[in-house]
This record gives C-alpha cells, sequence and structure tokens, in this order.
C-alpha cells in the first residue's frame, strides 16, 4: 500500500499559502463564503490546468472520477459542482489570483538553480490560446465549414 503522499499534493506544498491567504483578505475574496473558498478554487483550477481539461464540466468529471482521493489532493472533502466553481470565477476578483501568480513567477525567477537561460536582453513568455465559440451567438466565428473555433488569444509577458 503506498504511503507517499500524490504528486499534486506534493505540488501545492510549494504555494505559499500565507502570502495567498494576504491577498485572499486584501481584496476581500472569502466575504460571504461557507465552504468553498479561494484556496479551493485555486487548487481546483490548478487540478484543471495540469490534467489538460477543456472545460469547467470535464473538470468537473474528472474531480468526482478522484472523489476518494479529493481530501488527500488537497480540495477538501466536499464535491464541487459546476455552478459553485463557475459563479466563484465568475464573481470573484481575479486579481487575487494575478498578484499571486506574479509573486509565484518572481519567487521561481529569484530561486531557479542555475543561470543557464541568462540572457542580457528581456525574456518573454508566450501563451497562444484557442476559445471556442457558439455561431449562434458569435456568427462571425467560422473558422471551417464543421469547426467553430474563433477567437484566437495571445499573451506575453514580459
Amino acid at each position: 500500500m503506498n504511503q507517499d503522499k500524490y504528486v499534486f499534493a506534493q505540488l501545492v506544498e510549494f504555494l505559499n499559502n500565507d502570502k495567498f491567504r494576504r491577498l485572499v483578505n486584501k481584496y476581500d475574496g472569502n466575504r460571504y463564503v461557507k465552504q468553498f473558498t479561494c484556496w479551493n478554487q485555486l487548487l481546483a483550477m490548478i487540478f484543471g490546468q495540469l490534467s489538460n481539461r477543456e472545460s469547467l464540466r470535464d473538470l468537473i468529471v474528472a474531480l468526482e472520477a478522484h472523489q476518494g482521493k479529493r481530501y488527500h489532493l488537497g480540495l477538501g472533502r466536499e464535491p464541487i459542482t459546476k455552478t459553485t466553481l463557475a459563479s466563484a470565477n465568475q464573481n470573484r476578483d481575479y486579481r487575487i489570483f494575478e498578484d499571486f501568480a506574479f509573486y509565484m513567477m518572481k519567487e521561481a525567477c529569484e530561486k531557479r538553480a542555475t543561470n543557464t537561460l541568462d540572457i542580457p536582453e528581456r525574456k518573454y513568455a508566450f501563451d497562444s490560446t484557442t476559445i471556442p465559440l457558439c455561431l449562434a451567438t458569435f456568427p462571425w466565428a467560422k473558422f471551417r465549414k464543421k469547426k467553430r473555433w474563433g477567437l484566437k488569444l495571445m499573451s506575453f509577458m514580459t
């Protein structure tokens, strides 16, 4: 019988919970929240990103599949519903997660082991994501005759 922690739980240990809690208090993120806190939301979204989920429904199905492991993954004992996660994503202040991401990037830069990527000029990280759109709502979003992908989002950070 395996006695070690899951890989996801080991990755979560690297996150600075105190810094995140201070950001949540700064933006009052857990106001009127009983169970699904900002920390639970962050872990659920990280789980979705690392497991390559394409939608909230896909993420919820994956979390339900790991129902017995949810507590050991750090996601708590209570099941997460799609409406709870969707309303949390819609209503909570994005700056909590944005500031925490910038903090983690700064920490990663300070703690990197080697200077193999020490380039004297600016460094850029690019992300290109295709967002699916409904043709009934966005008739201009025709990508191909049978595919309905219409918006390409590109972002970069310096």
